[in-house]
């Protein structure tokens, strides 16, 4: 018979903590703070890191070794960097061989498949701090405006061209700084306000200097997950200033269904649907993410290897299906189909899967979840009387105190989460109770006090508010999200709901398809969404994007945020002089400047004090046990990982590394 595992169970086994967790998780309890963040590195110094002696002959993949013995592959040491970056193990080296099973959701769940292998130029380390990865080492002026960066000296690409400045240069010239293809250059390259690119200077083949006109402490956070170049020896052949035929190319693109070489271009950038690009990424595409499933084969130029000289990664495939709906997903955990995964793993089905390990031949591993499950109302929303609603903090005050955070935590997540406003985590350095504790309280009682403050008393016969222009119609609005019907996320909307309409408002939720969603809240056609918000662990190393109303898929400023990044977006629009939006960017201008980590922190304390004192969203719950498919066998993942975007999620350890004990069963 199946024993039920109880609330009491997962919570004890949420708090297991395993040797390997990181220490900034490793707190018993919230009011013990981790320090704060360290800087990057310090000013005009490399980042150390312990000397690991590689043998003088590696070892490859006997899928690899076989290759070169028929003639068709370099021999190894002809493919690796004089210096490979010697990848930490989490348990131990590992062995050749295997597939990892996992699954996705189609073209619009892109990072799924993408986090396998989009750490970039230096990355973290289980503390929590940045090392060199792609970078072999780093220098920073002492004013932080200058970043020497020393790239590996023979690495290549995946079809065997040389890796070198080259590539950064090619693609500052060509792409970062080309309007057609970047109407806005990309963030990670520019400072200060209005944005100011970087200049970039090649000393030599593996040496660069990056010359920003303001100082830029902050960025090696910034290519953590990117900073990577294009491959201009490939893509120079979309590039219309680089071709000979012009007429050809544009003929081509339109032949591909596109409207202008740079839309093509862009197309043929994507690694996941153009399987030709060449890359460094651990295992490249073997076909397009647009089919049922997309296949991942080990590169074998990968730069790294482990302690002892093994060329990474030990696993030879990745495989992606396709699912449509959460029960076929399920269906496959619990038939021992998905091979490790965090990714669409529902915390409110924890009982099911852990039922189901011994039959499925897995165990669900816990880590702590940066997400919180929130509403962001849009402020800029082009609905005028719903916008005028919003930016009323008595309305946004009083929308947080008609719901019950306890009740929803109990009845849909069996007390498994935390009521919270979104806000940094627990164990982050940049924890701030008084942001995550704001109005938190549930008292409809005071909410419809201040809801009759802001003006609007009158009430149609079902109780629902109307708006107080005069025109008789109650006050309503949607929020969208990517909660199918049915799921507890969408559960816990519903109840949302019926508090607000509690309190005389009618908020509707409305399941959208991914990609829909994506094209409302592009277009500021979004009223609200059901989408909350993470990178709450590290919020700094991402530029904190949802605190500053930047990142538009959580659209609580949908416009100003456009405005910010590109005031010539058709969707962008400018926030009124004196609205406290401002006081954010402005604090985070000081942050983006400031070399010092405790000065850093103190600053956006303040940020966060505006969130405590404006709730620019209605926070729900947060700080949840986050579940993750770790099949029998599978290693070199540990438990008590925190999940998070900024993090890379489940990837935060190298996936390179993981390995299968016995790899033959896993073909």
């Amino acid at each position: 018979m199946k024993r039920k595992v109880t609330r009491r169970e997962f919570v004890r086994l949420s708090v297991v903590v395993s040797a390997g967790l990181v220490s900034a998780c490793a707190k018993p309890a919230p009011t013990e703070v981790p320090q704060p963040t360290k800087a990057p590195v310090k000013a005009t110094e490399a980042p150390t890191v312990a000397p690991t002696a590689v043998p003088e002959v590696p070892k490859e993949a006997p899928m690899l070794a076989e290759l070169v013995k028929q003639g068709k592959l370099p021999p190894l040491q002809d493919r690796l960097p004089k210096n490979p970056w010697v990848a930490p193990v989490a348990e131990s080296v590992g062995k050749y061989g295997g597939t990892i099973r996992r699954a996705f959701r189609g073209v619009s769940d892109r990072w799924g498949p993408t986090k396998l292998g989009d750490r970039g130029l230096a990355w973290f380390d289980r503390n929590l701090v940045m090392q060199p990865r792609i970078l072999e080492s780093w220098e920073v002026s002492e004013d932080a405006k200058v970043w020497t960066l020393h790239l590996r000296p023979g690495m290549k690409w995946s079809d065997g061209t040389p890796f070198t400045a080259d590539d950064f240069v090619w693609s500052y010239e060509n792409e970062w700084t080309n309007t057609d293809i970047n109407p806005a250059p990309p963030g990670a390259y520019t400072t200060g306000s209005p944005r100011v690119m970087m200049a970039i200077e090649k000393v030599d083949d593996y040496t660069l200097r990056y010359k920003f006109a303001h100082p830029n402490p902050l960025f090696i956070y910034k290519v953590g997950r990117g900073g990577v170049p294009t491959p201009g020896h490939y893509m120079k052949q979309f590039h219309i200033n680089l071709v000979d035929d012009k007429d050809a190319l544009q003929a081509a693109a339109q032949k591909a269904g596109f409207n202008s070489w740079s839309e093509y271009y862009v197309d043929r950038n994507w690694w996941y649907m153009n399987p030709d690009k060449p890359s460094v990424m651990p295992w490249l595409a073997k076909n397009k993410l647009s089919e049922e499933l997309f296949i991942m084969e080990r590169n074998p130029y990968y730069f790294a290897v482990d302690p002892e000289g093994n060329q990474l990664p030990y696993i030879d495939k990745v495989t992606h299906r396709l699912f449509e709906t959460p029960e076929v997903l399920n269906l496959w955990v619990t038939n021992g189909e998905i091979d490790f995964q965090a990714r669409h793993m529902s915390m409110a089905n924890f009982t099911l899967y852990k039922e189901n390990e011994a039959k499925g031949g897995y165990k669900v591993f816990v880590g702590k979840s940066a997400g919180h499950l929130a509403m962001n109302i849009n402020h800029t929303t082009k609905n005028k009387r719903l916008r005028e609603f919003f930016q009323d903090r008595r309305v946004r005050i009083a929308l947080n105190l008609a719901i019950n955070r306890d009740e929803i935590n109990e009845l849909v997540f069996d007390g498994l989460y935390t009521p919270r406003q979104y806000s940094p985590l627990s164990m982050s350095p940049q924890y701030y109770p008084k942001a995550s504790n704001a109005y938190i309280e549930y008292d409809p009682d005071k909410a419809n006090q201040l809801l009759d403050e802001a003006g609007y008393t009158e009430k149609d016969a079902q109780g629902f508010r109307k708006w107080k222009d005069g025109s008789g119609e109650i006050i309503s609005f949607t929020f969208e999200g990517t909660a199918d019907t049915g799921t507890p996320d969408a559960d816990a909307a519903e109840m949302v709901s019926k508090y607000l309409a509690d309190v005389g408002i009618k908020a509707t939720y409305k399941f959208v398809e991914r990609s829909l969603y994506e094209e409302h809240y592009n277009a500021n056609e979004i009223e609200a969404a059901w989408w909350g918000g993470d990178r709450t662990v590290v919020p700094l190393a991402p530029e904190a994007p949802i605190f500053r109303g930047t990142m538009i898929d959580r659209p609580w400023a949908c416009a100003w945020g456009r405005w910010l990044a590109d005031p010539s977006h058709p969707a962008a629009e400018e926030p009124p002089a004196d609205h406290w939006i401002r006081k954010i960017w402005a604090y985070w201008d000081q942050i983006s400047q400031e070399p010092n980590p405790d000065k850093q922190n103190e600053l956006f304390f303040k940020i966060l004090d505006i969130w405590a004192e404006e709730v620019p969203m209605l926070g729900v719950l947060g700080e949840a046990p986050a579940p993750i498919i770790v099949k029998n066998g599978f290693r070199n993942y540990l438990e008590g990982m925190p999940i998070d975007d900024t993090t890379g999620d489940e990837h935060l350890l190298n996936t390179e590394t993981y390995f299968w004990e016995e790899p033959e069963k896993h073909v």
